[in-house]
């Protein structure tokens, strides 16, 4: 069974910063596409960091410059650096992967739990 597990969110003020990881567990094949999106209350989920299958990164313009995305293959891991932390990032971050299953072959979205990130002012 396939899972991602976040941790890394909390509570820091402005201007902090924080890491947030996403571990994926499980039998699949490969991770075709992998990031973090989030949602803040009474908003629509949005993509805040991205990899592709190529391994290229796409970026929320509002987190450009102060964010980053990166990511361990061995440990199927993807992490968000998130610096200069504004309050409206304050949201719920959700990992996301596209992975091909190895039952099925058939490529497949997952959802982690999200792991909240609020940012004082």
């Amino acid at each position: 069974q396939v899972r991602l597990v976040e941790s890394g969110g909390g509570l820091v003020e402005a201007g902090g910063s924080l890491r947030l990881s996403c571990a994926a567990s499980g039998s699949f094949i490969s991770i075709n596409a992998m990031g973090w999106y989030r949602q803040a209350p009474g908003k629509q989920r949005e993509l805040v960091a991205l990899f592709s299958h190529s391994g290229s990164t796409n970026y929320a313009d509002s987190v450009t410059g102060r964010f980053t995305i990166s990511r361990d293959n061995r440990k199927r891991t993807v992490y968000l650096q998130m610096n200069s932390l504004k309050p409206e990032d304050t949201a719920v971050y959700y990992c996301n992967a596209d992975l091909t299953e190895s039952s099925t072959y058939s490529r497949r979205g997952y959802w982690g739990q999200g792991t909240q990130v609020t940012v004082s002012s």
